[in-house]
């Protein structure tokens, strides 16, 4: 259809399947789903009638191309238009296959093969049915105690924009040249990840000049990308909730960033008005959400049940109404739907698209290069001529597909045990369990000590259930739970080499861990191939190289702690600074423990001294940053070499570094390469008072090294801005 025709269609519409376009409800209420079942009840709740469910817009979680065919087609036989449905789901880190969670993937720092991992989840994704996936999600994050921050990148600015943009453009390309391609959905809109004491939900509250200058930036680079929809967050920002907020949504993002794509809510958001305490009931919380420019209520009723009467009685004008309509038809004309309302969902194609081999290695090359060495006292990489006991409840655990992972099951996931199998014999692996993950007893405990008095090494698999973190999963304990740390201790003291490696979505405090173990893996949630990927590491086949894109704090206490902070006007490092009246704690450093772009190597890499080919430069001009990088291991690997600016004098309080700019080397044993970096007018400019965004004359710093803490730097000037 062209737009012409698209509007035709509109005016076609009755008001009331005008307002069911606006609704989107899950699987089980439509005609043709697997799980229908007793439906009446729900539909009665929620005061919707079968005509309702005719005219809705879009399904919620519907999986496989047998259902969304058998839904489509039903639908279709009962909407008067034949309009088709839209079908949205959460593929966050894969389908079927299922690849680290977002936050280990930003570990990776590898952009294409984040990319790449988007792009074979979207296929897998298109084949079953899906037109429409919620991912992904860009929410800037500092708070470990936040559960979420396993589905974001992590904590910077910059390197979170560069995520958004290649997650993007895997899942969505060119939707309408691609049909193995599913529309992206950017979210949490807006400042989600900034939750107060860490709690899902919580309020949020910040001024305009962080807002923009920290935690708007991803969203904009997804939606500069091309993505086609933007969901609202379920937090307060600065006293409105965001779902009704009609600056961030009419203003910001419609206005000013000129975005013409679908709005949809989070779960129940729009009702949740009501309980914030913005809206008296269902019927002023539709007004608001309408006004603000949502377009598709997920999963509740407020649109079906008032939208029509606040149009009859002149509160809501219909235009408010046509344009949402609008926005949701281009949508379904760009993904094909009304030539093709059935896109690329084929039953044969998911037995041929799905979990294949190369999907597989994908995953597991995605995991090998997200997975963090933290500590190795010379333990690692192990070798299969010794014997190895394997100790912990990860050690033959399915659970580390990860919070998201809807679509994987356990009988495709690769446990720990079954990837060291394929580098040791069965005499030479001696597995144990010792602990349940929060739980256990004297007898796993005494079976475990038995089984690593008779290995030369041990592995101690341990971490969170995918269950404490993610949605709701916040917790203000971030430490591993007891029972492990005291099977952690007890193994450590057979005085035999001891290797942890954590299983975790968030950054946890590892004081204890590091304390007791020789050698510390950070896998995360890796995902379907992660027993494979990880004992790719443990066996030195992989060389690991991911960096931490999120800090680990010293402690719980130091939270929201991250390596971009302001300098106070009383640092505690200042050369006069004073013993007490400085800003620190007295019980703790004020540094991460493990700071953001920290990771060790197997190899070790010199950095050269670098150098500037100028000292100044003016806004036409740009100078270029030279440093060597040699390779004085004797293993291959790669290296992530990091560039950070800090702007000494701002008309506004500067960080004390941002990274800019990042490059992967990979060089052999005594390799050297030369990596250059072009810093340019663009690179420094900032939100002002006025929220102007522009740079200024003076002096800067620029950093070079392999993490935001262990860098050189020199200084340059910017002139005639």
């Amino acid at each position: 259809m062209n737009d012409s025709q698209l509007t035709s269609l509109l005016k076609e519409m009755t008001l009331h399947e005008k307002v069911g376009q606006l609704v989107q409800l899950a699987t089980p209420f439509f005609k043709g789903a697997s799980d229908q079942g007793q439906i009446t009840g729900p539909m009665q709740e929620m005061g919707l009638s079968h005509e309702d469910i005719e005219n809705t817009g879009s399904v919620l979680g519907a999986s496989g191309a047998k259902e969304t065919i058998a839904i489509q087609r039903k639908h279709l036989e009962d909407n008067r238009l034949g309009i088709p449905l839209l079908f949205m789901s959460d593929i966050v880190h894969g389908f079927r296959t299922i690849f680290p969670v977002p936050l280990a993937i930003g570990c990776s720092w590898d952009l294409d093969l984040a990319e790449k991992s988007a792009a074979l989840a979207a296929k897998e994704a298109a084949v079953s049915g899906v037109h429409v996936t919620f991912a992904p999600m860009v929410d800037l994050s500092r708070e470990p105690r936040w559960g979420r921050v396993m589905e974001s990148t992590g904590e910077d600015t910059y390197l979170n924009s560069e995520f958004a943009r290649s997650f993007v453009r895997g899942f969505q390309g060119d939707l309408q040249q691609d049909a193995y391609k599913v529309a992206s959905c950017v979210k949490h809109f807006a400042a989600y990840g900034a939750p107060e004491g860490g709690r899902d939900y919580n309020t949020v509250d910040m001024s305009e000049w962080m807002l923009r200058e920290s935690y708007l930036p991803a969203y904009k680079a997804a939606l500069d990308e091309g993505c086609e929809m933007v969901m609202t967050a379920f937090n307060i920002l600065n006293g409105v909730p965001s779902t009704g907020n009609k600056w961030l949504m009419r203003e910001l993002l419609r206005d000013e960033w000129n975005f013409d794509g679908a709005l949809i809510s989070d779960w129940g958001a729009v009702k949740e008005l009501i309980p914030h305490g913005v809206a008296q009931d269902e019927k002023e919380a539709a007004l608001q959400t309408l006004r603000a420019g949502v377009d598709i209520e997920m999963m509740m009723s407020c649109y079906f049940k008032h939208a029509s009467q606040l149009v009859e009685e002149g509160l809501l004008e219909e235009s408010t109404i046509d344009e949402a309509v609008l926005r949701i038809l281009r949508l379904k004309n760009k993904l094909g739907l009304f030539e093709n309302p059935y896109r690329e969902a084929d039953e044969a194609d998911e037995k041929n698209f799905i979990l294949t081999p190369e999907h597989r290695q994908a995953a597991r090359e995605l995991a090998g290069k997200s997975v963090v060495l933290l500590k190795n006292e010379q333990a690692l990489p192990l070798s299969n001529k010794k014997k190895v006991a394997l100790i912990g409840p990860f050690a033959h655990n399915t659970d580390i597909l990860g919070p998201w992972s809807w679509g994987g099951s356990a009988e495709d996931t690769i446990t720990l045990d079954a990837g060291m199998k394929q580098y040791l014999n069965a005499d030479y692996l001696l597995v144990s369990e010792g602990s349940g993950i929060e739980t256990g007893t004297e007898q796993q405990l005494q079976e475990a000590m038995q089984i690593a008095s008779k290995g030369e090494v041990i592995v101690a698999a341990l971490g969170e259930h995918s269950d404490m973190s993610g949605e709701a999963g916040s917790r203000a304990d971030i430490r591993i739970p007891e029972i492990q740390l005291e099977l952690l201790k007890q193994l450590k003291s057979l005085g035999k080499p001891v290797i942890a490696v954590l299983f975790n979505g968030r950054p946890l405090d590892v004081r204890e861990i590091i304390e007791h173990a020789d050698a510390v893996l950070e896998a995360w949630y890796p995902g379907t191939e992660g027993g494979n990927a990880v004992a790719d590491i443990l066996f030195g086949d992989v060389n690991p190289s991911g960096k931490l894109s999120m800090s680990f704090p010293y402690s719980v206490g130091q939270v929201p702690v991250y390596y971009n902070q302001f300098n106070t006007g009383r640092p505690k490092d200042a050369p006069d600074a004073q013993i007490r009246f400085v800003s620190q704690y007295l019980d703790i450093p004020n540094e991460a423990l493990f700071p953001f772009g920290y990771g060790l190597s197997y190899s070790t890499y010199h950095y050269s001294e670098m150098s500037l080919s100028t000292e100044q430069i003016t806004p036409t001009e740009k100078l270029t940053v030279h440093v060597d990088i040699k390779n004085t291991g004797s293993m291959a690997g790669e290296e992530i070499v990091q560039l950070y600016i800090r702007d000494l004098v701002g008309e506004v309080v500067r960080p004390l570094k941002e990274l800019k700019d990042f490059t992967k080397v990979t060089l052999q044993p005594g390799e050297t390469t030369t990596v250059e970096f072009t810093i340019d007018e663009s690179q420094l400019r900032y939100y002002h008072t006025d929220l102007d965004y522009k740079s200024d004359s003076g002096e800067f710093e620029v950093f070079v090294g392999p993490n935001s803490r262990d860098v050189q730097s020199r200084k340059f000037k910017l002139g005639n801005v």
